[in-house]
């Protein structure tokens, strides 16, 4: 059966990373075709999360950016659109403290939570029940990255941006966005980054038990029970990626892979002690960009969202 997670980790990126070497990995893979990925449903969809699980698995801020980029340029597809040749994307949806407003096509606002906002040519940008691309080099786009003040993803060039007045395509009819069939197919790639993200934080575990030399049962145990929850993981995704992707099965990979994610965090650590989280920066970076990156699953309340699914209550 198809996997998305190698045995082999990816080549990892060197450390320490900036926001600017980020940058610049990006456009390398950009200008290489690498950022152009399957788009999603029909034969695609496993060979697209399994490259979203590489990106993970390399490094979450470069993730980050990179599944903006892809899912940005499947959203256009799917729109009828295609995107500006040689520009990076991103979508910038996050309804956390509202969204821009748009008038006669132009938007005004405040939208928190935009990563690459210094890196990024072009945006997808949720307004109220519309989305529209916008051009980030016009003059009415202002960036706040000191709203970002996290440790985890911080080279993944976050933060607010406030548009004055800004021009403002649209992209689809209302409530269009949320209301496409690619909704589900993107939320459930995301997931494949952080399975990626959370093979990571292993691939470091391993690696330090390797130099170290030795290990007792109680490692080995943890070792055996991380090694299942991804393998486990990996199996549900590919699966889900064999076939149609609707709103529930959506729910269900991004809460398998959160939950993998949490496990995956609590064991490392069991299993490391502090020593690498002190001492290699590599994996405590890691280690902090998870956590981070996987509460883009809101928890008990997407769990509840998900019980309403399979209960069939409104």
């Amino acid at each position: 059966m198809t996997r998305l997670l190698t045995e082999t980790p990816p080549k990892p990126l060197p450390y320490p990373r900036t926001t600017a070497s980020i940058g610049a990995e990006l456009r390398s893979l950009h200008a290489a075709g690498d950022l152009d990925l399957p788009l999603p449903g029909a034969s695609g969809t496993a060979a697209r999360w399994a490259a979203l699980a590489v990106f993970g698995r390399r490094d979450l801020a470069l993730a980050r950016l990179a599944e903006g980029h892809a899912d940005a340029v499947a959203i256009l597809a799917e729109a009828g659109r295609s995107p500006v040749p040689g520009a990076l994307y991103g979508v910038w949806a996050a309804k956390s403290g509202g969204t821009g407003a748009l008038e006669d096509g132009v938007l005004t606002g405040t939208v928190r939570f935009c990563s690459g906002l210094s890196l990024l040519d072009r945006a997808l940008v949720a307004a109220g029940d519309r989305l529209v691309e916008v051009d980030l080099t016009e003059p009415g786009v202002r960036r706040h990255p000191d709203a970002w003040q996290a440790v985890g993803m911080d080279a993944s060039d976050s933060g607010d941006v406030v548009f004055d007045r800004v021009r403002a395509d649209l992209v689809g009819p209302p409530g269009w966005y949320v209301a496409r069939p690619g909704f589900a197919l993107g939320g459930a790639g995301v997931a494949a980054v952080w399975l990626g993200g959370a093979a990571g934080v292993f691939d470091g575990v391993l690696a330090y038990l390797r130099e170290r030399g030795g290990t007792d049962e109680h490692q080995l145990a943890h070792v055996g029970a991380i090694h299942t929850a991804l393998t486990a993981a990996d199996a549900v995704l590919a699966r889900a990626a064999e076939g149609p992707v609707d709103p529930l099965l959506a729910g269900t990979c991004r809460a398998i892979a959160e939950r993998t994610a949490v496990e995956v965090l609590e064991r490392a650590l069991k299993v490391t002690g502090p020593t690498p989280a002190c001492r290699d920066r590599r994996f405590a970076q890691r280690v902090a960009d998870l956590p981070v990156y996987v509460r883009q699953h809101h928890a008990e309340r997407d769990l509840a969202a998900l019980g309403r699914d399979v209960l069939g209550t409104p």
